[in-house]
């Protein structure tokens, strides 16, 4: 028995050289597509650009509705919590008590502003 390869595939295509970035993406350590990260930092200053009073006052009056979700960017969280009212009041206290002691970011991870 011999394992030779059949006519035709003689010279297979070579190989990436070790270490060569995938098609597509870039470089280790270089941003994709050109973006450029903001010389002037996060404009907030690391929080995030919802206040932490009108998520207060939403949770207070709207809460039940998920209205507060909604804001801090939760938009499934805000549906799910529209739909069953606020965990039939439940859920509704939990995310009051965490808002008011300023436990609950945004959307992105940031804390709140005051």
């Amino acid at each position: 028995m011999s394992y030779s390869q059949p006519p035709g595939d003689q010279n297979p295509p070579p190989q990436p050289p070790y270490g060569q970035p995938p098609y597509g993406q870039p470089p280790y350590g270089q941003n994709p597509y050109g973006q450029q990260p903001n010389p002037y930092g996060d404009p907030y200053g690391g929080y995030s650009d919802k206040d932490w009073t009108t998520t207060l006052v939403f949770s207070i009056l709207l809460g039940t509705l998920g209205v507060d979700r909604f804001y801090l960017g939760y938009t499934g969280l805000g549906v799910l919590k529209l739909l069953t009212l606020g965990g039939c009041g439940i859920w509704w206290l939990i995310d009051l008590i965490l808002i008011a002691t300023k436990k609950l970011p945004d959307a992105q991870g940031r804390p709140l502003r005051e």
